[in-house]
């Protein structure tokens, strides 16, 4: 069995090709972008792509589409960022299959999605090609990834309209890769002013944590960035350790962290949805029981 993976970040790469050694692949080949460093031993082939000055990513399909048809794999593996969900959708087109994204769990060539906001999980079945857009952790403890890391230069192929890079500014990044980390500290509109959410980063320096938030503290209040926004139409998260600090359990959150290993929950409301979702439970003010925590870690 051939599979492509499609991925923006090195972590991504690895974690996908080491979910397609888990498939069975005999053969792994990757399409990397630009001047992304890839972890060793990654991949049997590397398709180097480099997008031209100017233009936006987005502008690859013709190329990812051109070293589709060169690799003729079984499977396509998609790190679901904006840029690859764009060239997975041109490329289920060009391949006269369909994309299916959020994938949480595979079992054989049945995918696993979350449907209606979480209320339910859908099961699908691949076209003539499987293109899968694969949440982070999916895999779960895959094999490692393998291979030679054999780079190839793929030439840039014109794909006529072209999107233009007019002006860009790099985003500054929040700390920890939330996506990467083995604990989170997600706080919630229990946090009255923005100032407050000074504990909940004291509780990260002890854990070691990445700070996340619901969606309101990311879009409405602008207290943190819109990358540690956590939920459905957010990140979607596993890692071993979940607090929720402040948060009421809204369905449209939970569902970004409910692969959770274990989920800890601290609400001053003892009806708050989130006890029914967590495995430990503490009902208190933040203001009271995050500087108690703090000082006994």
């Amino acid at each position: 069995m051939k599979v492509l993976v499609l991925a923006e970040r090195p972590g991504a790469a690895e974690e996908l090709s080491a979910g397609a050694r888990a498939m069975g692949a005999d053969e792994v080949a990757l399409v990397a972008f630009g001047d992304m460093e890839m972890p060793p031993s990654c991949a049997d082939l590397i398709y180097r792509v480099t997008v031209p000055e100017g233009l936006s990513l987005d502008n690859a399909t013709a190329t990812v589409n051109a070293i589709f048809d060169h690799v003729r794999p079984d499977v396509v593996l998609v790190e679901p960022t904006r840029h690859m969900r764009i060239l997975a959708g041109a490329l289920a087109f060009h391949g006269g299959t369909s994309a299916i994204a959020d994938v949480m769990e595979l079992d054989g060539d049945v995918a696993s999605s979350m449907y209606y906001g979480g209320a339910a999980i859908l099961k699908r079945k691949p076209g003539k090609t499987a293109i899968y857009l694969m949440q982070p952790g999916a895999f779960g403890d895959s094999v490692a990834a393998s291979g030679a890391n054999q780079e190839e230069p793929f030439a840039w192929v014109d794909p006529g309209a072209t999107v233009k890079v007019l002006s860009s500014e790099p985003i500054e990044k929040s700390g920890v890769d939330l996506q990467k980390a083995d604990v989170v500290v997600a706080a919630g509109r229990g946090f009255g002013l923005e100032s407050d959410l000074d504990m909940a980063r004291a509780l990260c320096d002890k854990l070691e944590a990445g700070l996340g938030c619901t969606r309101p503290l990311a879009e409405d209040m602008k207290w943190l960035p819109r990358e540690t926004y956590i939920g459905v139409s957010g990140l979607m998260l596993a890692p071993k350790v979940y607090v929720a600090a402040g948060l009421s359990g809204q369905m449209q959150h939970m569902v970004g962290c409910d692969r959770a290993g274990t989920i800890f929950a601290i609400n001053k409301d003892a009806d708050a949805a989130v006890f029914d979702q967590c495995d430990y439970g503490i009902v208190g003010d933040i203001q009271t029981v995050l500087p108690l925590l703090v000082n006994e870690l």
